[in-house]
C-alpha cells in the first residue's frame, strides 16, 4: 500500500434526490425518513458508506487490497477467518475464551490491509473470530435536505398478478417518493487515525483519492426505480497543513453558505440555490470538486 495521509481534512457534500426515496425508513413503512420536529429530510451515514462500497467494489472488483468487508451474503465471520488463514494462526473456537492481544494486533492489521472499508471506515470485528476494533479515519454525519421535504405516497398498478388462481388482471402498489430535495452531508478525515504506529489503519493518499471519486460517483452507480434521480452537486474539501489540523471543523463547515434564490416557490432544481464559501483561515486549502 501506498504512504499513509499526513493531512486532515472536512468535507462538505451536497447532493439531491428528484421523484425518489434517498433513504427509506422501516419503522415508518419505509416511508423517506423525516426530523418529526422540523419536517427536514435525513439521510444516514451508513446509507451513503454502502453506496460507498459498492462503488469501490464495483471499481476495484476485489483486487488485492481493495476487498469489500461488509457485503451481501459474506458473514463476517468468515470473513474474520481469512486474516487467521492468511497469516498462518489457528482460527480460535468459541469455547477457547479470548485471543491473546499480539494475535489480535496481527489479524487486524490484515484486514486492515486486505480491505478498503475496514481501513476507511473502521469496524467492530470483536466477534467470535476475534479480529479486535479498528476506529476508522473518514467519518460521515448524517445528511440534512436544506428544506423541510414532503413525503409523497403515489400508488401505481400492475398488469399481472402473484398467484396463478387470483381472478383480478391487476394489483395495486405504492411508491414513497420526495418530489424534490437537496441535502447536505459533513465528514472527517484523520490523519493521526490512518498514520498512528498502534492505532493506524494506513489509509493512504490513494485510498483518499478513491474515497473522493467515489462522494462524486456514488450515485451514477445506484440507480433503481425506488431511488429516482440522485445526484452529487457540490463536493467541498478542506485541507489542512498538518496532522492535527489548523482550524476547527465547525469553523470550516460555517464558511458554507446556502441561500434559496426565490424563497416564495418550492426547490424543484440546483439552480434555486447560490453556494457561497468563505475565506478558509490560514494553514487550510480549499478545493472545489463539480
Amino acid at each position: 500500500m501506498s504512504t499513509p495521509i499526513k493531512n486532515r481534512y472536512e468535507f462538505v457534500l451536497f447532493y439531491e434526490v428528484e421523484n425518489g426515496n434517498p433513504n427509506g425508513d422501516p419503522d415508518a413503512g419505509n416511508m423517506p425518513r423525516i426530523d418529526p420536529e422540523t419536517g427536514y429530510g435525513i439521510v444516514t451515514d451508513v446509507c451513503l458508506k454502502r453506496k460507498i462500497r459498492n462503488y469501490i467494489e464495483l471499481l476495484k472488483q476485489d483486487a488485492p487490497g481493495f476487498a469489500i468487508y461488509v457485503k451481501e451474503n459474506e458473514p463476517l465471520n468468515k470473513q474474520h477467518r481469512k486474516a487467521y488463514l492468511a497469516k498462518g494462526i489457528e482460527v480460535p473456537k468459541k469455547s477457547e475464551g479470548k485471543v491473546t492481544p499480539d494475535t489480535i494486533k496481527t489479524v487486524r492489521g490484515w484486514m486492515c490491509q486486505n480491505f478498503y472499508d475496514v481501513r476507511t471506515f473502521g469496524a467492530v470485528m470483536a466477534t467470535e473470530v476475534n479480529c479486535g476494533i479498528v476506529r476508522g479515519p473518514v467519518q460521515i454525519n448524517f445528511s440534512r435536505s436544506l428544506d423541510p421535504i414532503v413525503q409523497q405516497e403515489v400508488t401505481i398498478t400492475r398488469v399481472t398478478v402473484t398467484r396463478e388462481d387470483e381472478e383480478k388482471t391487476r394489483e395495486i402498489g405504492r411508491k414513497h417518493i420526495v418530489p424534490y430535495a437537496m441535502y447536505r452531508v459533513e465528514g472527517y478525515v484523520s490523519a493521526k487515525l490512518a498514520n498512528d504506529e498502534n492505532k493506524g489503519t494506513g489509509f493512504s493518499e490513494e485510498d483518499l483519492e478513491l474515497f473522493w471519486d467515489a462522494l462524486v460517483n456514488m450515485f451514477d452507480h445506484d440507480h433503481s426505480a425506488s431511488r429516482g434521480k440522485m445526484t452529487a452537486r457540490k463536493l467541498i474539501i478542506f485541507k489542512h497543513d498538518t496532522e492535527l489540523g489548523n482550524a476547527p471543523a465547525q469553523q470550516l463547515f460555517d464558511l458554507v453558505q446556502i441561500e434559496r434564490l426565490h424563497p416564495g416557490q418550492p426547490p424543484r432544481s440546483f439552480a434555486d440555490y447560490k453556494i457561497e464559501i468563505g475565506t478558509a483561515p490560514n494553514g487550510v486549502t480549499l478545493i472545489e470538486k463539480l
